[in-house]
């Protein structure tokens, strides 16, 4: 059976620690953990401790760290900046795929036709830490707040820039054009970008990229273009 993941933030040594509140509880009323078991505690950031309960409580486990490994970022860094949809079940589930593909940053995109801007941050964040886990990653995507798409457009720092629309232009797939390490792409909303913002991004350096021959819904090209770029031979 393998040791159970655990987020915890704050882990700076070896020795006891005390796990936070909702750690303590899943691991002793949710999972029924006791006393010698063994876990894993990561925070998100590549570090990955394994650590034994010493002390059985619900709201405060104690527990022992008995090593701690950092673990460098895998294969190439990835940013989706995805407009917000008006079925949040629909984000969510791509939020949880995307992560557990290992993808290291999201955006949440406000364009001119998103047509739902309500975003609950700690409840998406929860799905991020929660994909993390399942997938026994170290590293949690950056999530953002929800940002205009100029804004986005204007701060990129990454040096490869991609943006997928549905427009009737020259494009490439993202095999001939993901070739950095460092790569970010611009998925808009249901009814697409317009085509001022589309001229906005290429004139800021983003490249049009084709997602494939048929016509999919924002979330599923979220995903598709995830285990694209995340896999691409570079």
């Amino acid at each position: 059976m393998s040791i159970p993941y655990f987020y915890q933030e704050g882990i700076h040594s070896l020795g006891a620690f005390l796990l936070n509140e909702e750690t303590s509880k899943h691991c002793i009323q949710v999972l029924r953990m006791k006393a010698g078991e063994a876990l894993h505690l990561t925070d998100g950031k590549g570090w990955l401790h394994k650590a034994i309960i010493t002390t059985e409580h619900k709201r405060n486990c104690e527990v022992n760290i008995l090593e701690s490994a950092f673990q460098d970022h895998k294969g190439r860094k990835v940013s989706i900046a995805i407009s917000l949809l008006k079925n949040a079940n629909r984000l969510e589930w791509f939020l949880e795929k995307a992560t557990e593909m290992g993808i290291s940053e999201i955006i949440p995109l406000l364009c001119q036709r998103t047509e739902k801007q309500q975003f609950r941050f700690d409840r998406m964040n929860q799905i991020l830490i929660s994909a993390m886990l399942q997938s026994q990653q170290t590293w949690l995507p950056v999530l953002t707040q929800p940002t205009k798409i100029e804004a986005v457009i204007s701060h990129s720092i990454y040096p490869q820039k991609l943006i997928a629309h549905c427009e009737e232009t020259d494009k490439k797939s993202i095999a001939e054009l993901a070739i950095l390490n460092e790569v970010q792409l611009l998925i808009g909303p249901e009814g697409d970008f317009t085509p001022t913002e589309i001229n906005l991004a290429i004139q800021k350096g983003f490249l049009p990229t084709s997602l494939g021959n048929t016509r999919l819904r924002t979330e599923t090209a979220g995903v598709v273009a995830a285990a694209l770029l995340v896999n691409a031979q570079r």
